[in-house]
């Protein structure tokens, strides 16, 4: 499964969130730290939710680039 991930600037790290899998969040010094802490998040997120026996989400959200002129 593919699952969209939203990656923020903070003050002095990064952080990123699966708006599909709602409390599963990663933060990390670099991008490409918080896309592989992400990464590992997610599959400990469906993990727990197995285990917990909750239904998991199929991936839903769409991820689109919108250009404006400034």
């Amino acid at each position: 499964m593919r699952y969209a991930v939203a990656i923020e600037k903070a003050e002095s790290n990064y952080a990123a969130y699966v708006p599909d899998l709602p409390g599963c969040v990663a933060t990390g010094e670099t991008v490409e730290e918080v896309k592989r802490l992400v990464q590992e998040a997610i599959l400990l997120h469906l993990e727990g939710m197995r285990e917990d026996g909750e239904p998991i989400p199929k991936p839903g959200s769409l991820v689109e680039y919108v250009e404006v002129a400034a």
